[in-house]
């Protein structure tokens, strides 16, 4: 049995292998090929195990170890680094650490959803990435506006079906009337490619039985539900709702020396997305849900309202863990099309 330790980058691959007994037998560059990778392969021709660190583009190399019947194990960057930090540093030391920790069976592991799945995530995080030029646009038209001291009437929403017709009738001099005009078209094309990633979406998880389920919590829409699911994936794998909770960054960091415990700020090792997606959702679920409204009230008169949102949050994230059972089964449930999503809580 041969362990790799591949220390993964853009145009090639640091590897080394190392044996049962922790012999080093090579550590070079390796192209990164499907061809060189096959060869090597081959040249060995003996069983291995490989372990990549996950980093920015983990994936390319994961598809083309799996694609040569090769099953990767992918290495928390973090946690390894907590385990097998070295003053010297360099991608034949690193690669070789990760084959040994691979050996001694030390390798924290990182889930890894199924190609499909990962590749959906990218097309829910292009959504909301879309969002923020877009956000920052409407804040620029504010700001021409307001430079130019115009009161505009009591709309709902100034981008709304009266308020854009307002802004399109508006007399600005000068430069401001092209800035103006300009942004709104930018507004316009980012809306039509919002739109159009919104119908992907639905075309692709049209038939995903998690997330009804997610959407009959509080403050959950058709968007965040499916961002959840996707980056849940499978709600087995956390063994309690706290450890959930921590993946979804949504508790704070911990001191305790000498019998005093001190709380910091919020974790940073976990899933920033859940972590996105439960606050976002809370935001909504105090204007629509009493219950959700009387929790933040509570907590906010105490530690004011950031706390409260990030408290409120868990606590969604904790109702969410609970619906595990419904998730676990939810195939079972699952007849001619038709989804049992709401269940109780």
């Amino acid at each position: 049995m041969y362990y790799f330790g591949i220390d993964h980058h853009k145009r090639f691959s640091q590897v080394a292998v190392m044996d049962e007994k922790g012999e080093v037998h090579m550590n070079g560059k390796i192209a990164n090929e499907k061809v060189a990778f096959a060869l090597f392969k081959e040249y060995l021709r003996e069983p291995c195990k490989v372990v990549i660190e996950a980093g920015r583009n983990w994936g390319m190399m994961y598809d083309l170890l799996e694609e040569l019947h090769i099953e990767p194990v992918v290495a928390h960057p973090f946690k390894t680094r907590a385990i097998a930090d070295a003053k010297i540093k360099s991608d034949s030391i690193d690669a070789r650490t990760l084959a040994h920790l691979l050996r001694a069976n030390l390798i924290p592991k990182v889930h890894v959803s199924p190609k499909e799945i990962r590749e959906q995530k990218n097309l829910l995080r292009h959504r909301l990435w879309l969002i923020k030029p877009q956000t920052m646009t409407k804040n620029r038209i504010y700001q021409v506006i307001d430079r130019n001291h115009v009161k505009t009437p009591g709309f709902s929403s100034l981008f709304g079906v009266a308020g854009r017709k307002f802004l399109h009738n508006l007399s600005l001099s000068g430069i401001n009337a092209k800035l103006l005009k300009d942004h709104l078209e930018i507004l316009d094309e980012l809306h039509e490619h919002i739109k159009k990633t919104e119908a992907w979406i639905d075309k692709v998880l049209k038939d995903n039985p998690l997330i009804p389920i997610l959407d009959s919590l509080p403050g959950f829409g058709k968007i965040l539900s499916a961002l959840a699911a996707l980056e849940i994936d499978d709600i087995n794998r956390f063994a309690t709702k706290a450890k959930f909770a921590s993946y979804c960054s949504l508790i704070p960091s911990t001191f305790a020396s000498g019998g005093k415990v001190y709380h910091g700020d919020l974790i940073l090792t976990g899933n920033r997305w859940l972590k996105y997606v439960f606050i976002e959702a809370s935001w909504t679920a105090i204007r629509t849900s009493p219950y959700c409204r009387s929790y933040f009230e509570r907590i906010k008169q105490r530690k004011g309202s950031n706390i409260a949102i990030v408290a409120l949050a868990r606590r969604l994230s904790e109702i969410a863990y609970r619906k595990k059972g419904s998730m676990r089964n939810v195939f079972i449930c699952h007849t001619q099309g038709k989804y049992f999503s709401h269940l109780p809580l």
